[in-house]
């Protein structure tokens, strides 16, 4: 487990993801460490009965270091419950969405803006009391940007009848994606909320319910910005 943390810490240092890496990097040297003194206290018959992997969740659940979560190729079961519910707590009232994706309705197999609906749905079902969501995006470079902005208004009213404010502002230079509560959680997915693949067909299984789509390879990586420092 310190291994791969630490070789995920390489990796975003190499994207110049600096405030994640340092997270790794500080979890991966503490996982390797506690193998050392582990190894020691086996030699000396100590007991040492929790795998290293329990020991990572029991550093995670204390809101502690970083957590990753791998999404294979045709993966099922992640839909946005699975990913997001544990870290929607009662006390999150604030949500800021950057993905420069959410834009696409003409494509079947990138229907971003349904998917930010279906994340907007998630929130407005609870038990979070949300009521401000941001979002950061870019511009359909095509001839879909007048879709695009009156999607977004329509899912900007819809979220008003439930008491819900949706700040919409756009960049040109937005490249990462990633998910923040105001309870101090942040989730980045590789993909962003774009990780599923096209359904078969309209009438198909996996359509309606995300959980049951097939997924896109990605990683998701969470952390929490109580241990994450500004660079």
């Amino acid at each position: 487990a310190g291994a791969e943390t630490v070789k995920r810490a390489v990796e975003l240092d190499l994207a110049s993801r600096f405030q994640e890496s340092l997270v790794c990097y500080q979890e991966g040297i503490d996982l390797l460490l506690q193998v050392v003194k582990g190894t020691e206290r086996w030699a000396r018959g100590g007991l040492a009965a929790l795998t290293w992997e329990l020991r990572r969740d029991l550093f995670f659940s204390d809101g502690k270091y970083h957590k990753q979560i791998r999404i294979e190729e045709n993966a099922t079961g992640f839909g946005y419950e699975k990913l997001f519910q544990e870290y929607l707590s009662e006390i999150v009232s604030e949500v800021w969405v950057e993905d420069p994706y959410i834009r696409h309705v003409h494509q079947a197999s990138r229907c971003s803006l349904y998917n930010f609906l279906r994340f907007c749905e998630l929130l407005v079902k609870g038990p979070c009391k949300v009521k401000t969501i941001h979002l950061l995006t870019s511009y359909d470079e095509g001839s879909g940007r007048s879709q695009q902005i009156s999607g977004l208004e329509e899912i900007q009213q819809s979220l008003r009848n439930y008491g819900v404010t949706l700040n919409i502002a756009f960049s040109s230079s937005i490249h990462d994606r990633e998910i923040r509560f105001n309870n101090g959680w942040m989730i980045k997915i590789g993909r962003g909320l774009d990780y599923f693949k096209k359904p078969q067909g309209r009438f198909s299984i996996g359509y309606c319910d995300f959980d049951l789509r097939p997924c896109h390879e990605t990683t998701v990586d969470v952390f929490h910005t109580k241990h994450t420092k500004k660079m």
